[in-house]
């Protein structure tokens, strides 16, 4: 019968139970908890499994070119950060106003980083995040444009929540790259 249950699992993808049932049985637990501590068990462990592959679709969805986290952050005097501001950025507050953000500094302060590390917090947080080199995004859209398929392009990314443009304003945008902005 527990093969069987087992195999069930496995066929509805409920990995995590299936994980959390596998292990139980192994060290012995699953004969010391009651039927409600059991259960318990088994759907915390498929919400944490669904959870994960949630956040690690979104990352992968976003499309970043590096992890980076705001633990990481380094806030020392020359980088001039301000650490309430920073956390007060993580809590994503200014996504669920629509609000922009636009962070400026010299050229290798970790401009990037930050706006990457703010982008996996948000996929942390279930938010859908895309992460855009700002050449590469106007060339794609010119493309687009092209081929007739704008409103498509323009379609894709309003599924996202919170888009990042990085490099904006390194190089000066042509009359056409104007429109887009």
């Amino acid at each position: 019968m527990n093969e069987a249950t087992v195999q069930k699992m496995k066929q509805m993808k409920l990995y995590g139970m299936h994980s959390a049932y596998i292990s139980a049985t192994e060290t012995g637990n699953i004969h010391r908890m009651d039927p409600d501590n059991l259960l318990s068990v088994l759907i915390e462990s498929e919400w944490d499994e669904k959870m994960n592959r949630r956040i690690e679709r979104n990352i992968k969805n976003a499309t970043f070119h590096y992890r980076a986290a705001m633990e990481e952050v380094i806030y020392d005097e020359n980088r001039n950060l301000d650490r309430s501001k920073m956390e007060h950025l993580s809590e994503g507050i200014f996504i669920t106003k629509a609000e922009n953000i636009l962070i400026t500094g010299p050229t290798g302060t970790g401009k990037s980083y930050i706006a990457t590390a703010l982008g996996y917090q948000a996929c942390i947080e279930g938010i859908r995040v895309k992460y855009f080199n700002v050449n590469k995004l106007l060339s794609r859209m010119k493309m687009a444009k092209v081929e007739g398929d704008f409103l498509k392009e323009l379609t894709k990314l309003n599924r996202f929540t919170l888009l990042i443009l990085d490099d904006f304003g390194l190089q000066k945008l042509d009359k056409e790259d104007r429109v887009y902005f």
